[in-house]
C-alpha cells in the first residue's frame, strides 16, 4: 500500500509497504542484474550504501543459474541475501535489446540466448513462473518495448499486445499465488505503460491498464532512443492518467537531472545501470558534477572524490590513488567507484525526500539540477 506524506507540486513524498519491509520514497533501485551488482558489490554491502530495493533481471536469471535452482534454494532473497524488497523485470526488456535474436508472436517471444544461441520461448505465462520461483516482491509484467522513433501504426498494435498480455500475467500470477509451493504468495504485479512517444497512445493505454487495478504501474519504453525532452513530455502526459494512490515507477533512468526532473512530475520509482556501468568506467557523480578519474589531473590529487560525501569511499580514499587504481586495472578500483556511485544515488534520493519533507524541493531542484549534469 502507498501512503503519500506530502506533495509539493507534482512530486510525492510517500512510503510503500511490502512483505519484504516498507520503501520510502522517491527511491533509487539498485540494478543486481544476475543477483550481484557489477563491481564487487554484494548485497550486504548495499545495507551500508543506503539501498532499498534491489532490482534482478529475470531473463538473466532464467538462463543463469536458472529459476528451478534459485526455487530449490530458497528463492532470490536467501540466494542473494538481500532480505527488503526486490523488483525482477520481466525478461520483456530483452524483447526490445535482442531484437536481432528474437521472434514476437500472440503466445509470445522467442529468443536465442545471448550466451549459447539455444532457443527459449517466454511468453506472459513463462515469465510469471521464472518470477514466481524467484519469489521477488515486486514482478513486473511481461510487455514489448519498442525503439524509439518508432512507427505509428507498430506502436498501436504493440500497445494492444501488452494490454493482453497483461490480462494474461495478472490471471498466471493469481493462480501461481494460490499454490502450496509458492515461496511468495504475496508477490505483486504491477503494469507498464507503453506507447512509444505518442501521447495518444500513451494515454489510451494507461486508461486501460489502469482498470486492472493493480499495486503499481510503470512508465516503460522510454530513455530508448528519444530527447530528454521528449521523456519529460511523455511522462507530463501519462501522469494524470496514473492512480493517484498507487507507485509510479520511470523504468531505465536515469542520470541524477532525469530523477530530479522526474520527481518533479510525480514519479516514485527509479531504476538504472548508470551509477554502476559509468563507475566501472571511472565516470564518478559528485556534487560538483561528474568528475573522469582517468584525466591526468588527478594523478597528485590527495584529495577525496568528494569531500561533501559520507561513504566509504570518500571518507578513506584520495582521488589520486582512485586514479592509480583505475590506471593499474586493479579491480579495487572498480568497487571503489561503483560504491562510491550507488551511496551517491541513494544519498540524492535521501535528500529529494528531506527537502519534500520541509518544502524546499523547488530550490533543491533549482540549486542541483545544472550542477549535476556538468562535467567537471
Amino acid at each position: 500500500m502507498l501512503t503519500i506524506q506530502i506533495t509539493q507540486g507534482k512530486a510525492r513524498r510517500a512510503s510503500f509497504d511490502t512483505v519484504h519491509g516498507t520503501v520510502q520514497t522517491p527511491a533509487f533501485m539498485n540494478v543486481a542484474t544476475a543477483g550481484a551488482i557489477k563491481g564487487a558489490v554484494s548485497a550486504l554491502d548495499l545495507k551500508e550504501l543506503k539501498c532499498q530495493v534491489q532490482l534482478c533481471n529475470t531473463y538473466h536469471l532464467h538462463l543463469r543459474p536458472g529459476d528451478e535452482t534459485v526455487k530449490k534454494l530458497g528463492g532470490v532473497h536467501r540466494f542473494t541475501r538481500w532480505d527488503g524488497p526486490i523488483l525482477t523485470d520481466s525478461g520483456g526488456f530483452q524483447v526490445f535489446s535482442l531484437a536481432k535474436l528474437r521472434n514476437i508472436r500472440e503466445e509470445g517471444v522467442t529468443f536465442s540466448s545471448h550466451i549459447d544461441g539455444h532457443k527459449i520461448f517466454m511468453g506472459p505465462e513463462e515469465s510469471m513462473r521464472i518470477q514466481s520461483n524467484l519469489a521477488s516482491t515486486i514482478a513486473m509484467a511481461f510487455d514489448e518495448c519498442v525503439e524509439n522513433p518508432a512507427e505509428y501504426s507498430y506502436a498501436r498494435h504493440s500497445c494492444e499486445r501488452t494490454t493482453r498480455w497483461l490480462y494474461r500475467c495478472k490471471a498466471e500470477m493469481e493462480r501461481l499465488n494460490t499454490l502450496p509451493d509458492t515461496i511468495n504468495p504475496h508477490q505483486m504485479l504491477w503494469g507498464i505503460n507503453q506507447g512509444s512517444t505518442y501521447e495518444d497512445l500513451r494515454l489510451e493505454h494507461m486508461k486501460q491498464i489502469r482498470e486492472l487495478d493493480l499495486p503499481g504501474y510503470a512508465i516503460g519504453g522510454l530513455a530508448v532512443g528519444e530527447s530528454a525532452d521528449e521523456m519529460y513530455r511523455v511522462i507530463e502526459a501519462v501522469e494524470p492518467e496514473m492512480p493517484a494512490d498507487k507507485p509510479r515507477y520511470l523504468m531505465g533512468v536515469g542520470t541524477p537531472v532525469n530523477i530530479l526532473e522526474a520527481v518533479r512530475r510525480g514519479v516514485d520509482f527509479f531504476d538504472c545501470v548508470m551509477p554502476t556501468r559509468n563507475a566501472r568506467h571511472a565516470h564518478l557523480f559528485t556534487w560538483q558534477g561528474r568528475r573522469n578519474l582517468l584525466n591526468a589531473k588527478y594523478a597528485l590529487d590527495d584529495t577525496p572524490l568528494d569531500e561533501e560525501c559520507g561513504c566509504h569511499t570518500c571518507k578513506n580514499f584520495s582521488r589520486a590513488y582512485l586514479h592509480h587504481l583505475f590506471k593499474s586495472g586493479e579491480m579495487l578500483g572498480m568497487r571503489l567507484a561503483v560504491m562510491h556511485n550507488i551511496y551517491f544515488y541513494n544519498t540524492l534520493m535521501e535528500k529529494i525526500r528531506y527537502s519534500l519533507e520541509d518544502g524546499t524541493f523547488d530550490s533543491f531542484y533549482s540549486q542541483y539540477a545544472q550542477i549535476l549534469g556538468q562535467r567537471i
